[in-house]
């Protein structure tokens, strides 16, 4: 009997130490290994998004098309893969698992890619000194060289996807959304991450291209694959800190359930009263799970959730009965479809600047200040602004947005991604002047079928790459955390890969978009040449429908509705509420 009481009390003395233990982890000493971690990695694929569309062209003999569509499919396969991560993380490995797994296999693609690049037997002879309507001579790799570079290509690819879709989620999990200050410095978190991100960028676009243009490509890779080898080891430094979360089974399993379920009660009525609904309130004690209340839109998914009358003779197990909060979690999805559908068009313009715009700036005076720059640094010019802009966005914007709505980010997540798109359309817009600006100098100088650079500064490329830097902090950070609070606690990094689709449905956009321009027009960027291409009407034209682009974005927001959680403490018996289902997606103010 005496023993029977000291094992109880001991279980006792355990469950009190366990939330102790877990607030002693996490905060702003978790994040800073996320912060290190975020910006090498981020370093090394970003040199490589501005710059392979050269090494492809230069050393692969790809055309300028193909080089163009070989980096955008790509960049579009490293983001749409991320959903694969994020599964992978929600359902069997923790957020940190994930991120080391899939680190170690972008490690296995860029060495190499190094060895590929480092021995000349796996190239193709490259064809230099040829004018542009001479590249057809060249000869392009061979089946062995082209599964090399491929397999090299998409093992980054694959490996960077499950790093982008975990690593956000777990920084933010370092903060209780729950407890006001955390949650305000999680807010702060995404905008920190996006800081480091754009370090990374400004060191990969800088000098990881300086190595690549002077040194050789074969030492480019092999920078970048001690960059990630680095990332790995921070990462892994921060163990001991870190709240992990728990995976809580696949989320696409609960999803199906809901629709199958939905499916075949489809001839039943929809209950008014929420109470007639199945929901399980008595949680394991210490669950901490979040209890979603019903909210009004997709109403044919309630009956879900519908139970079966007790002379049915209907069974009730995960395919037939489901909670609210299950059925909930699937709307939440749904109603965030719209919305990552809607930004997936200044992803395309963003494909853009990393391909044409980096060909239009080879044709232009790489100098400043006695300094010779390689085209593929251009994209600096916007890292800079975001480096500038990240800083006092969130120690001076927020804090005094904050004062008038009450609102932890200072604006709604729905309101900044807003602010992007419509910069992302100026942006475009600015591009078509300096393009007309940069064929007319080529045209004044007699130099349109000249190999050598225009008396035009590329620094002229900077207005354009400025105004879509500024669009980017407001767009890809808003999104993030838009799809990480929105989301319910089982899918995450789902949720947060989802948000990294809209880049990959941007970049695959762009291929789609490039070829049906080429035939409609009759070939607008079909030539090897950009002096006689016509990409000035290219970037009108992608002005245009993002303009159209941030209509449709507007009436999905204004459909949106934020989401409500009561959560489930417990032992302590206790619930409480946040958000609000009535407040709409571009509303300023918080509801009472």
């Amino acid at each position: 009997m005496q023993a029977e009481s000291s094992s109880k009390m001991k279980m006792y003395r355990d469950v009190k130490s366990l939330p102790q233990k877990e607030a002693r982890r996490g905060g702003n000493r978790a994040t800073l290994f996320v912060y290190a971690t975020e910006g090498l990695e981020n370093m090394a694929f970003i040199s490589n998004a501005v710059s392979l569309v050269t090494y492809f062209y230069g050393y692969m003999n790809f055309g300028l098309t193909k080089s163009a569509n070989t980096l955008t499919n790509f960049m579009g396969t490293s983001f749409l893969l991320a959903l694969f991560g994020g599964f992978i993380s929600d359902t069997y490995l923790s957020r940190f698992k994930t991120c080391v797994l899939f680190g170690c296999i972008e490690l296995a693609g860029y060495a190499l890619l190094a060895v590929q690049a480092h021995f000349h037997q796996l190239r193709p002879i490259p064809c230099k000194g040829l004018m542009p309507d001479q590249t057809s001579q060249c000869h392009g790799p061979d089946s062995t060289q082209a599964t090399i570079l491929y397999t090299g290509l998409y093992l980054v690819a694959f490996g960077t996807s499950g790093v982008k879709a975990a690593l956000p989620s777990l920084g933010a999990d370092q903060f209780d959304e729950k407890d006001p200050k955390e949650a305000t410095q999680q807010s702060s978190f995404f905008n920190w991450f996006l800081f480091s991100l754009t370090i990374g960028a400004i060191i990969g676009v800088t000098f990881v291209v300086w190595i690549s243009t002077n040194q050789g490509w074969d030492w480019s890779f092999g920078v970048c694959t001690i960059a990630v080898l680095f990332a790995m080891v921070f990462v892994c430094m921060g163990k001991s800190l870190y709240r992990n979360n728990v995976p809580k089974g696949s989320p696409l399993v609960r999803i199906m359930q809901v629709i199958v379920a939905a499916i075949k009660k489809s001839s039943l009525p929809i209950p008014p009263m929420t109470d007639e609904l199945h929901e399980v309130h008595d949680r394991e004690p210490g669950a901490n799970d979040e209890i979603l209340p019903r909210t009004d839109q997709f109403r044919f998914l309630d009956r879900a959730a519908v139970a079966p009358s007790p002379g049915s003779g209907s069974t009730a197990g995960p395919w037939s009965l489901c909670t609210v909060t299950q059925v909930e979690e699937t709307k939440i999805l749904l109603r965030m479809l719209p919305i990552v559908l809607s930004t997936v068009f200044m992803n395309t313009c963003l494909a853009q600047l990393q391909t044409f715009t980096i060909q239009q700036s080879t044709t232009m005076n790489p100098h400043i200040w006695g300094f010779s720059v390689p085209g593929p640094s251009v994209p600096v010019i916007p890292l800079l602004f975001m480096f500038i802009l990240v800083p006092i966005y969130d120690r001076i914007f927020v804090p005094i947005a904050r004062k008038f709505t009450g609102i932890p980010t200072g604006i709604r997540h729905l309101q900044r991604i807003a602010i992007g798109l419509a910069l992302s359309a100026i942006s475009m817009a600015v591009a078509g002047v300096v393009e007309t600006h940069r064929k007319s100098v080529a045209v004044h100088h007699n130099m349109v079928d000249s190999t050598g650079p225009l008396p035009m500064s590329m620094f002229w490329l900077g207005f354009q790459y400025a105004i879509f830097g500024a669009a980017d902090m407001f767009t890809l950070v808003g999104l993030l955390e838009f799809f990480y609070a929105e989301s319910s606690a089982g899918m995450k990094s789902l949720s947060t890969a989802i948000s990294w689709c809209s880049l990959a449905f941007g970049y695959f956009l762009s291929t789609v978009v490039v070829q049906v321009v080429n035939k409609v027009s009759g070939g607008w960027l079909a030539s090897n040449n950009l002096n006689r291409d016509k990409l000035n009407y290219f970037y009108w034209l992608l002005a245009g429908v993002s303009v159209v682009n941030f209509g449709f974005y507007l009436l999905c927001a204004s459909w949106y509705r934020y989401k409500t959680v009561d959560t489930n403490e417990g032992a302590d018996g206790l619930s409480s509420t946040t958000g609000d289902s009535k407040a709409k997606g571009l509303t300023v103010g918080d509801s009472k």
